[in-house]
């Protein structure tokens, strides 16, 4: 394990703490980009991936908390769990309205429950004779290679002012920004915990270089079929409607989904051996926005409002 957590922002290390939001559903149309279903639920994968994988990110560096030796680095990892945390309920509730909306995913749902709790759990899969300690070294370097893509989409969705000029729904879009801001603004820990616990020198690199080679595969796998099932149980679309590239890339042109060059440049700069999460994008921004989200204010404001109350019946 190395002693440090090597933090060195170029703009600056945040206190990581979560933010207790939610959001009303209430008005949010299923497909909240008008008149764009394939940008819709490309993004709408996001709710079919995050509540069980944010939920894996928690229980994973749970394993991982008696390894941490930095204090810096302890307090990093405690906010970025009850981050991942709050992610993961937000985006369930995200997938019960979609059912409410006829949309139902519990089979693909249940397909990536399998994958996260069975084949990424506490034990291998099949009994495979892994080491505990290279178990958990592997899981947490794919959590890195995750939470690279994560950063990176995090602060695509900051700046794409593509969502609002084609009307997409405001309550989607703060939920969508809180979440990037929170990535953008904890981008490092999961690198950082990673080389903690992740050995030294060639084989802690090499694991490093393994657990993208697995990541940057199953995402894209998961996102198009993710995407492609929730075009087939669309109730709205009629026809058997299918994914289509040619609908992506129109999307991706208009400024409603990330560019592939812009996703596949965040491979070889994690690849780098001298690679740090810090300069992977803008932490102003996202801290920006986190000042204005309506609900992140709420947020705040509930919270003052709590301690108040505590505070006048200590009193």
């Amino acid at each position: 394990m190395s002693g440090t957590a090597g933090h060195t922002p170029s703009d600056g290390h945040p206190v990581i703490a979560p933010r207790r939001v939610s959001f009303d559903w209430g008005r949010t149309p299923l497909h909240w980009i008008p008149d764009e279903p394939v940008a819709t639920h490309v993004i709408n994968v996001l709710h079919l991936l995050l509540p069980a994988g944010e939920r894996w990110f928690v229980k994973v560096f749970k394993e991982g908390l008696p390894l941490i030796t930095d204090p810096g680095l302890l307090d990093d990892v405690k906010g970025f769990m009850g981050q991942e945390a709050t992610h993961s309920v937000q985006h369930a509730y995200v997938l019960e309205h979609l059912a409410a909306q006829r949309l139902d995913a519990t089979d693909f749902t249940k397909y990536v429950d399998f994958l996260f709790e069975r084949l990424l759990g506490e034990r291998p899969p099949l009994s495979a004779p892994i080491p505990a300690r290279e178990w958990l070294r592997f899981r947490l370097s794919v959590i890195a290679a995750i939470e690279q893509f994560t950063a990176v989409l995090g602060d695509w969705v900051l700046a794409a002012d593509g969502l609002d000029r084609a009307g997409a729904d405001e309550v989607m879009i703060d939920l969508l920004r809180w979440h990037g801001a929170e990535e953008v603004e904890h981008r490092a820990v999961a690198f950082d915990m990673y080389q903690h616990c992740g050995g030294q020198g060639l084989p802690r690199y090499a694991r490093r270089v393994a657990g993208m080679a697995v990541t940057a595969p199953v995402m894209l796998y998961l996102w198009a079929s993710g995407a492609a099932h929730l075009l087939r149980h669309d109730p709205q679309l009629t026809g058997r409607p299918r994914y289509s590239l040619a609908a992506h890339n129109r999307a991706v042109r208009r400024g409603l989904l990330p560019g592939w060059k812009e996703l596949g440049a965040a491979i070889p700069r994690y690849l780098r051996r001298s690679y740090h999460p810090s300069a992977e994008g803008s932490l102003r921004r996202a801290v920006a926005y986190l000042a204005q989200s309506p609900a992140a204010r709420a947020a705040v404001a509930r919270a003052a409002a709590g301690a108040t109350r505590r505070a006048a019946g200590a009193a």
